[in-house]
């Protein structure tokens, strides 16, 4: 009987298990990276995602409005709050997810951790969100988000400010913001407190 050489043994590469939490100033330091994030995002999808400066990143977090996941010192996730209309309207922003950790469950970690940061921050505020992703729908609709149009959502010039960036500005200045191909959702705590009486 011949003996053959064992094969070698291959490194497995085993990716922590990221970490979602409340960024901290200790945190800023993704800024860059977050901003190239999304960026990536964007171009990749084609539509839907504002892009951000690492600055305005920063600013969020250090505002103590963002949530970032981690796997070990790896950016795994992120998301932050803006709110509107002095507080009336709270929207979550910028949730993104590194492709090392995409269809692990991840995007809903965050959004859900944000969404209670949020409420923690904001108890009146109605939440809401503009989107074309069909996972962030799904989320949001678990969270107790409801399908509206743009008329229920802020009016603040700023927000849809926030939307230039976007390839399909256009359709919602063409239509004087009533409707673009993302879609609006809301979540109002006044809702959910009638349902509960």
């Amino acid at each position: 009987m011949q003996l053959t050489e064992p094969a070698p043994i291959q490194e497995i590469d085993v990716m922590e298990e990221p970490i979602v939490m409340v960024a901290r100033d200790e945190h800023v330091r993704y800024a860059p990276a977050i901003s190239h994030l999304i960026a990536e995002a964007a171009a990749a999808r084609g539509t839907g995602i504002a892009q951000r400066a690492p600055e305005y990143v920063r600013a969020r977090i250090e505002e103590g409005k963002a949530v970032i996941a981690l796997a070990g010192d790896r950016l795994a996730g992120f998301c932050y709050i803006e709110s509107w209309s002095h507080g009336k309207y709270v929207a979550h922003s910028g949730l993104i997810v590194a492709p090392d950790f995409r269809k692990m469950g991840l995007a809903k970690k965050i959004k859900r951790r944000i969404f209670e940061l949020s409420r923690e921050k904001y108890p009146e505020a109605r939440v809401f969100g503009i989107t074309t992703s069909l996972p962030v729908m799904k989320i949001n609709s678990d969270l107790g988000y409801k399908p509206v149009t743009f008329s229920e959502l802020t009016d603040d010039d700023v927000f849809w400010e926030g939307c230039r960036s976007c390839p399909n500005y256009d359709v919602l200045t063409r239509t004087e913001r009533k409707m673009c191909l993302c879609t609006g959702m809301l979540y109002d705590p006044k809702e959910d407190k009638a349902n509960d009486e």
